[in-house]
């Protein structure tokens, strides 16, 4: 007798067991599981060396010192002087006019020529004065004549003293007429009023020209005075006989000297400084009035101070500094040099030097050339080369 089996719901006969998960399947998550976590490894300690190998090279890798020149400070006694600008004025120079008016006859003078005193330069029209001087000279001739006959008479009594003093009276008229005529004459001939040198002409042979009309420049350039003006705290240290250089930008790394001459006695309110004049020679006329210059008065020597070339110091709105040399041993006993910013107080400036007030003593070295690729803390080493020459070409005092 056969006995069949009822499947079940699932259609699955009672008596089948339930299959196994593969275990290729697990292997194969456990494997790929190991080798992400491998790689991610791999990878990071990868970047952990990488950091390391490069904050080791960059640790050990220090850049080679820096070439530089230096300079050492030193103290020495330096000009002591004071600036200002201004302008030169001529001693001598007006614009030649005429007192009257009238046309111009002859013109007697070469624009730009030198002239004495008293040359003629142009004449005007004085026929009418001329006329007028005649008439008077030969009212002064009867008058002469009259007057010799009334005192004859008077003399021998003939005559009263009245008709001599009446004659005395038209002779002195006539005289004086002759007089204010030649007056006049005078005045429509232009004279130069002193020694100079003449401009350009403004007036030309026929022209009606009326008085104070310039007819031409003269300027005695032979005495300049140099007009300049210093603060109120700089005057107590002026003196009339103090000696003063000029420059101009005409003639540059010329100096001209002179002598201040005169102070003013009042000190302006509006900008409170006060005016100085200095008087220099110009025997070669290159000098001209409305120059601007810039005067250097010469004051008495200070004490010496510390000074180190202009080159050598860093101007910036921060402060005034410099890279000042310092050694240091190293751990294999070599002696290195670094460059550390050191701000300084300056104070003038002489020769392509800096007056340093404080900051620095007598033999500290600074760097003099090539502290624009410098920080603070830099490795320098000494330049053989020679230092450039001072730039500008500063003035010579």
């Amino acid at each position: 007798m056969n006995i069949v089996t009822e499947a079940n719901i699932s259609g699955r006969a009672i008596t089948d067991k339930p299959r196994a998960r593969p275990v290729r399947m697990v292997r194969w998550f456990i494997i790929v599981g190991l080798l992400l976590a491998l790689l991610v490894g791999g990878l990071v300690g990868f970047n952990a060396f990488r950091s390391h190998m490069i904050a080791q090279f960059f640790a050990n890798n220090k850049p080679p010192p820096s070439s530089v020149a230096i300079a050492e400070a030193k103290s020495e006694v330096v000009p002591n002087l004071l600036m200002a600008v201004g302008d030169l004025a001529a001693v001598h120079q007006v614009n030649v006019t005429s007192d009257l008016s009238g046309r111009i006859t002859d013109i007697m003078f070469t624009a730009g020529s030198t002239v004495k005193a008293g040359s003629p330069l142009v004449q005007l029209f004085d026929g009418p004065e001329q006329g007028d001087l005649a008439s008077f000279k030969a009212q002064a001739t009867g008058a002469q004549l009259a007057l010799d006959r009334a005192k004859q008479l008077a003399a021998r009594q003939f005559g009263p003293q009245a008709t001599a003093d009446a004659a005395q009276a038209t002779y002195d008229q006539a005289i004086a007429g002759i007089a204010k005529t030649q007056a006049i004459i005078s005045q429509k001939l232009v004279r130069a009023p002193f020694d100079g040198e003449l401009g350009v002409r403004h007036v030309e042979v026929g022209q009606y020209l009326t008085a104070g009309t310039q007819i031409v420049t003269l300027t005695d350039l032979s005495t300049l005075y140099a007009n300049f003006t210093v603060t109120e705290k700089q005057s107590a240290q002026l003196s009339v006989g103090q000696t003063v250089r000029i420059t101009v930008d005409a003639y540059p790394g010329r100096r001209f000297e002179g002598k201040i001459t005169a102070i003013e006695p009042q000190i302006s309110t509006d900008t409170r400084n006060i005016r100085v004049q200095a008087t220099l020679d110009n025997p070669d006329h290159i000098l001209k009035p409305g120059m601007f210059t810039t005067a250097t008065i010469v004051l008495p020597d200070k004490p010496a101070v510390v000074t180190i070339p202009e080159t050598a110091v860093d101007y910036t709105l921060y402060g005034d500094s410099v890279f000042l040399i310092t050694e240091k041993k190293e751990d294999d006993g070599k002696t290195s040099l670094t460059a550390v910013r050191t701000f300084v107080r300056t104070g003038n400036r002489v020769n392509g030097r800096t007056e340093i007030v404080s900051g620095l003593k007598p033999g500290d070295r600074v760097v003099a050339v090539g502290q624009l690729k410098l920080q603070s803390g830099a490795a320098v080493a000494i330049s053989t080369d020679e230092p450039p020459p001072i730039p500008a070409n500063p003035p010579r005092y």
